[in-house]
């Protein structure tokens, strides 16, 4: 009997790509559209996981972009301490695209961002990178003038990169209802006063998902054409959750709302992929054993199982010592990325962390 599903390799069933596998032994996972190679420019942004990507590409020799760079006289310890090298620049964590495409419309289309600046005493703090400045800015006039930096920061890495590595990793967000734009974090969490009558929560849907998405690529193309988009979506768990379900339910209403996006966008260009972590890690296959015993965590062997696939997948080389990448000008060097611990993968950034801090024991 003849139909559309003979002949189709192993990948497409289950049982024979899954259920009668090891895990390990998953084979290629990913098709990508396009190679990136050492001698090419990636920027990552995104929630606490893309971390992990940009960590990978400078061990393994690739041309990670840094656009903003520590002062001088800062140590490896001090520049990150200040969030340097975390993200490609120091906008700190973008966890939704309504963020994403708030930042790039600042950078890309010159609009000024809200005057609004929180202070707390005589210390000043930036609603929109709360947790950047350890203990704050001296003042406001600080607060704009390196904001104004990272903006300049950001616009440059979208025009000088040639791929664009972004994960999604949150819908639930909060915004200011009389002007429209969103914070990275709730205020009143991380730093600023909560004001119910001014400030809303919001969980986009997969529309505004995608809307918010190919807007800023859209942006993001104009600016540079030849650039090349990964979208991924983060597998850890949120932290807490302001929706009404149980945390796991929110979990993966956000999840799937993101994966959905993901997927709708990355079908509809050529240079726009998706890379498929989340699902290498959270997927019944794994049995979970690359979470921590929080079950939220991701560990470092899940971290380098993700890696291993993507690299292995990119190219057939890939995992293979990279050849040495040209030189790149100072203002694009990145620094090596620090040693890590055998067990958690703990020198990520994550400001959705501090969200635990307020459950109740």
């Amino acid at each position: 009997m003849s139909n559309p599903y003979n002949g189709l390799p192993d990948s497409a069933f289950w049982r024979l790509a899954v259920a009668q596998r090891h895990f390990s032994q998953l084979g290629p996972i990913w098709s990508p559209k396009f190679e990136i190679g050492p001698e090419q420019r990636v920027a990552t942004y995104g929630s606490c996981f893309a971390q992990h990507i940009g960590n990978a590409l400078r061990r393994r020799g690739f041309g990670w972009l840094s656009t903003e760079r520590p002062p001088p006289k800062f140590s490896p310890a001090d520049a990150r301490k200040f969030n340097y090298n975390i993200f490609t620049c120091r906008v700190g964590n973008i966890y939704t695209t309504s963020l994403l495409h708030q930042w790039t419309r600042w950078a890309l289309l010159d609009e000024q961002p809200p005057s609004e600046i929180w202070r707390q005493g005589e210390t000043y703090f930036d609603p929109f990178r709360p947790a950047i400045e350890p203990g704050g800015f001296a003042s406001a006039e600080e607060v704009v003038a390196l904001r104004a930096v990272t903006i300049k920061a950001f616009g440059d890495s979208i025009r000088t990169a040639d791929v664009l590595v972004f994960t999604l990793g949150l819908t639930e967000c909060w915004r200011n209802n009389e002007y429209g734009f969103e914070y990275p974090a709730c205020p009143g969490t991380i730093a600023g006063d909560f004001d119910a009558a001014k400030h809303d929560f919001h969980n986009l849907t997969v529309a505004e998902t995608v809307a918010n998405l190919t807007s800023s690529i859209s942006l993001m193309k104009a600016a540079n054409s030849k650039l090349k988009i990964i979208l991924t979506v983060s597998p850890v768990p949120l932290t807490a959750t302001y929706s009404g379900n149980h945390v796991m339910v929110a979990t993966t209403e956000s999840k799937a709302v993101l994966r959905a996006a993901a997927g709708e966008v990355a079908r509809a260009t050529h240079y726009v992929d998706y890379f498929p972590s989340y699902e290498l890690i959270s997927n019944p296959a794994m049995r979970g054993v690359f979470f921590a015993p929080n079950q939220r965590e991701v560990t470092q062997m899940g971290v380098d199982f993700v890696m291993e696939q993507f690299f292995s997948c990119l190219s057939p080389t890939a995992n293979k010592p990279a050849p040495k990448a040209p030189r790149p000008p100072p203002h694009l060097r990145a620094r090596r990325a620090p040693p890590r611990p055998n067990e958690l993968a703990t020198d990520i950034v994550c400001e959705e962390e501090l969200l635990a801090a307020f459950a109740l024991n």
